[in-house]
């Protein structure tokens, strides 16, 4: 990525181009020289290879109808940028002034988006069908709806859904992060952990304070997504694994930023009903070499995502998702003891959702006291042997 901190330099006409950073010759619509602008590179441009990227050198492309809403779910939203100072209106860029990177995976969206000079954003369109969970990286940024409104800054984040009343004002050298949930997914995960249909829309709080409890877990999470984002193998690359990472996230939003739903959810208890923990093991047994979410097991228990997650506590002491990996650690065991197959450790782990081969190999000798390859040896010399533990023994 590139964040570009632009700071104006006023130079004679015959001053030669800055070689020892990045900078722009600006150019005013009369042909006139109006400077060079000189940027400071502060993060590694091929870490955006994997995202969709526009880019913008003339203040004209962001006036008009930038339609970075047709990279986000492709809803009719439109986004309009404006640069605040009407001065730089006239001029153009030989470099980018405005980056917008997107990818999509799942049912997330991730956006990185740097802007070097202060710039206004309406938006025009449809209700947003997207909540947006915004980081800076650089500079601030003010969130406006109606009478109300919330600056994000290096330990505020923002939670926000884009919407026609919605008003953005973006400061110089601006870089922030966006990830996108599907406002369906999270108010179906709601009324799973209520065990109860919503009666009023999903509204969050704008303003999240980074700095502590659930909201520091979740900032942490978010910034993992933007890494996976930028690699072109990782949790983006299995559907297992990127299930699993949206149900961690989809949790911790509902649980780490404040929502009308808060105190309720706060509030209820889970009951225990052990048949639900029996038909959640042998639906995740079944299932386990698929993307598999934390609705679905619920779904096939019978019961709430809140009541299975309460019954798992109770009865095995460890949560759904935790179960989950420890069933997929013994399926994979079973199958580098069997020797039966004739597929790579790698390829076994991939099947059942581990797509970090140090991390799977460290879970897997916790779990087991060997490491996959021990196993496999083992295998190869003396057959499969008896097998050791099981996910109703996960500890």
């Amino acid at each position: 990525m590139m964040i570009s901190t632009a700071t104006r330099i006023s130079l004679p006409n015959s001053s030669t181009r800055c070689r020892s950073c990045l900078s722009w010759r600006a150019i005013d619509k009369d042909g006139e020289d109006g400077g060079i602008y000189m940027a400071t590179s502060l993060l590694n441009p091929a870490l955006l290879g994997m995202f969709d990227i526009v880019r913008a050198k003339d203040p004209e492309d962001l006036s008009g109808t930038l339609r970075v809403s047709e990279r986000v779910a492709n809803s009719r939203r439109v986004y309009t940028y404006q640069l605040q100072d009407r001065a730089l209106w006239r001029i153009r860029f030989d470099q980018p002034i405005f980056t917008l990177a997107t990818r999509g995976a799942g049912s997330i969206l991730a956006s990185y988006v740097d802007s070097s000079f202060a710039t206004d954003v309406s938006v025009d369109g449809d209700e947003g069908d997207l909540f947006c969970f915004t980081t800076m990286l650089a500079g601030h940024m003010r969130f406006v709806r109606g009478e109300k409104s919330t600056t994000a800054s290096k330990h505020v984040g923002l939670a926000w859904r884009p919407d026609p009343s919605t008003r953005l004002s973006i400061s110089d050298d601006n870089a922030r992060t966006n990830v996108f949930f599907k406002v369906t997914d999270l108010e179906s995960a709601l009324e799973h952990m209520l065990d109860d249909n919503l009666r009023q829309p999903l509204v969050f709080e704008t303003h999240l304070d980074w700095s502590a409890g659930l909201a520091a877990s979740l900032k942490r999470q978010l910034d993992f997504v933007i890494q996976e984002f930028q690699q072109e193998d990782g949790v983006v690359s299995s559907p297992v694994a990127l299930a699993s990472l949206t149900d961690l996230l989809v949790s911790l939003v509902l649980r780490g930023a404040a929502h009308n739903y808060t105190d309720r959810l706060a509030s209820t208890a889970g009951s225990a009903v052990p048949a639900y923990v029996r038909r959640a093991e042998d639906f995740m047994r079944a299932h386990s070499a698929q993307p598999i979410r934390m609705s679905h097991v619920a779904a096939a228990a019978g019961c709430s995502l809140r009541t299975l997650t309460a019954v798992f506590n109770h009865f095995r002491g460890t949560t759904p998702l935790r179960m989950l990996h420890a069933i997929r650690l013994d399926l994979a065991r079973a199958e580098l003891a069997s020797g039966t197959s004739g597929a790579s450790v790698n390829t076994i782990a991939r099947r059942y959702g581990f797509t970090n081969t140090a991390r799977f190999a460290a879970s897997f000798q916790r779990r087991f006291g060997a490491t996959p390859t021990e196993m496999v040896r083992r295998a190869s010399t003396r057959g499969s042997g008896h097998l050791l533990g099981s996910a109703d023994d996960f500890g």
